[in-house]
């Protein structure tokens, strides 16, 4: 079958760009979560917020990342506004000698919201608690989150899903330290979660238990790993897609073997219990590198049909390939997006073309034969191909993904669709900005019933610095493909008309700890569209511009005579500003979009820790848990 990577369009979308002249142009978008210049979109007492989805009856789900850097007393006492600038983010770092502090919370948002329209509002989930919260335990300490939550989808019955990390427990410590009380660790690293009618239903993975058989040198052992799940998507039907732990890997095994071990070492001075061994290995060293690893594999759950334990019944989906039964590789699926009938987009690993000396992970889907059991779906690729990975798939069986390979020596991915009613027709590159095919990097997130793709794009074809990001529409109708911020109105923009009647940047003004006051302007852009619903609303992350404030050397908060923070300042003495990320909503206007420039350079938008779908699209690597028993 011959692949159309470089050919753009089908014949359909060619006709339609000989009267693209007359077609009618794209929607004019306003961000309706701006209030005074700002973006509204994040929870208080954190940094950045994320937009993941949005249903039709225009109910959002987001995750905030990023507690800022200050004491009860800063917030008590009213030393800051935190929103007047960038704050230092409090550095969030995972040991088994130290409390587990959360970094990630999830929230909601709505239309007709009671709090207000489009409002961020805390939504508790596996009994976390608001990241604002100053409430303190009986030594006066502030007591805080040790859950992370992720929200990732919605559907319109209101159902959410996404996970969270298992509670910080404790384990008297044993050592010579005088200073060490207890060790600390959780019953598992991931958990898929989904939020119903007020119920949480944990969604459970297929392995949660490692046995190690007895031999002549070793006894036998049980260790409850607790397992690793992520959820999503939900469809209307509350069928929701995600993934999860199979097995172990073999490597893995080994280490936990040897934790068994060390932990049963009569003749050590201070053995290591083995619960504690496994939660070392399972955080990242300095590199980022985990050490255990799972198998892992697509599932479905139906929130529907619930066990004689109540939780929803469990379908695992079949890997694209057939591993050999003494292969100690690693094999991983994922299901990440759902249609109304249930079929499946997501990955998997595969040997191309049958060939075991060609294994590659490919963007695959799964549908239902007639007997009602999911079928593995390979989308096929060129040798030229390193990876590819489909996102999302709608209601008629289009399906939206990237794939990754080198255009003009450097490596890009690239966005495409995928008919699977009819896969023969092969995948489609759709054009972005020019006619013929781009180096520009593109990767699509969701796509509704009526054709409408969003994601981001690169905006500059600079091959030797880093390429900004801006989220992108394109309607497969009309092979229409708009940067998302050259449809905004202007006050989207951070603009506002001056006495004269013409657009200019709002100006902010801030007083510094010196008793001065700074000015910049306030500037707004879209980075990442992540959702369109069936109406056209759109929601992603945007860039807000503030200034930075100033610290010292042991990284505290410099306070002027007046009680005010001190900003950094440039060689002009205005604020040094960056942009943070927030939460941005845009829905269809009959205003005008903006056609006033001043030149304002884009910025690289770097997705780092949870933000977005880091969470979502990283292979689960290690994820323990762990009482042993004879």
């Amino acid at each position: 079958m011959k692949l159309k990577f470089d050919k753009a369009l089908s014949l359909v979308a060619i006709g339609v760009l000989s009267v693209i002249g007359s077609a009618q142009a794209a929607s004019v978008y306003e961000i309706v979560n701006i209030e005074d210049y700002d973006l509204n979109g994040t929870l208080d007492g954190t940094r950045n917020g994320y937009a993941m989805a949005v249903n039709d009856e225009d109910e959002l789900v987001g995750i905030s990342k990023g507690k800022n850097k200050l004491t009860i007393d800063d917030v008590d006492d009213s030393v800051i506004d935190i929103e007047d600038g960038i704050t230092a983010a409090e550095s969030i770092t995972y040991s088994v000698y130290s409390e587990i502090e959360a970094n990630n919370f999830t929230f909601i948002a709505s239309d007709n919201a009671s709090v207000g329209a489009w409002v961020p509002e805390f939504f508790s989930m596996a009994d976390t608690f608001d990241p604002a919260s100053t409430e303190t335990d009986s030594d006066d300490e502030l007591i805080v989150n040790d859950v992370d939550t992720f929200f990732y989808g919605i559907n319109n019955n209101g159902v959410k899903v996404g996970a969270y990390t298992g509670e910080q427990l404790t384990l008297d410590y044993e050592g010579t330290s005088t200073t060490q009380e207890y060790f600390y660790y959780r019953e598992f690293e991931m958990r898929g979660i989904a939020v119903k009618d007020g119920v949480e239903y944990p969604l459970l993975p297929a392995y949660t238990t490692y046995e190690r058989e007895q031999t002549a040198d070793v006894d036998a052992a049980t260790v409850e790993v607790g397992g690793w799940s992520l959820a999503s998507r939900v469809n209307s039907n509350n069928e929701v897609v995600g993934y999860g732990s199979t097995a172990l890997a073999s490597s893995s095994e080994t280490r936990i073997d040897k934790c068994i071990e060390d932990a049963e070492d009569t003749d050590a001075d201070n053995p290591i219990p083995t619960d504690i061994c496994v939660q070392s290995w399972q955080y990242p060293d300095t590199k980022g590198t985990r050490y255990i690893q799972y198998q892992t594999r697509a599932f479905v759950w139906d929130l529907d049909n619930l066990d004689e334990d109540g939780l929803p019944e469990r379908t695992e989906l079949p890997l694209g390939l057939t591993p050999d039964e003494d292969s100690t590789l690693i094999f991983s699926a994922q299901g990440l997006g759902i249609n109304s009938d249930g079929d499946v987009a997501g990955r998997s690993h595969v040997y191309r073309d049958g060939d075991e000396d060609d294994l590659y992970f490919d963007a695959a889907y799964w549908k239902k034969d007639a007997n009602g059991d999911y079928q593995y779906n390979w989308v096929p690729m060129d040798d030229d191909v390193y990876y590819s990975i489909a996102y999302d798939i709608n209601d008629s069986g289009i399906l939206v993904g990237s794939y990754s390979k080198y255009i003009s020596g450097y490596l890009r991915s690239k966005f495409f669709t995928l008919d699977t009613n009819n896969p023969e027709e092969g995948i489609i590159t759709p054009n972005d900005f020019q006619t013929s095919l781009s180096d520009l990097s593109s990767k699509p997130k969701d796509i509704n019933n009526k054709g409408q793709v969003v994601g981001y794009i690169e905006s500059s074809y600079d091959k030797e610095k880093p390429r900004p990001k801006v989220g992108f529409l394109y309607d497969m109708t009309t092979a229409e493909f708009v940067n998302l911020n050259d449809q905004l109105t202007c006050e989207s923009k951070g603009y506002e008309r001056n006495t004269d009647g013409d657009w200019v940047r709002h100006t902010v003004s801030v007083q510094d700890g010196t008793g001065e006051i700074l000015t910049y302007n306030t500037e707004i852009s879209v980075v990442e569209a992540n959702s369109i619903n069936e109406d056209g609303t759109i929601v992603g992350t945007g860039f807000i511009l503030k200034p930075e404030y100033q610290y010292d050397s042991n990284g505290d908060l410099i306070i002027g005579e007046n009680g005010l923070p001190l900003f950094e300042l440039d060689g002009n003495g205005d604020p040094v500003t960056s942009y943070l990320p927030r939460m941005v909503v845009l829905k269809p206007t009959a205003g005008e979009a903006c056609s006033t420039s001043d030149a304002v350079e884009d910025v690289d938008y770097e997705r780092k820790g949870a933000a977005s779908f880091a969470w979502l699209f990283t292979l689960p690597l290690l994820w323990l848990r762990r009482r042993v028993k004879k």
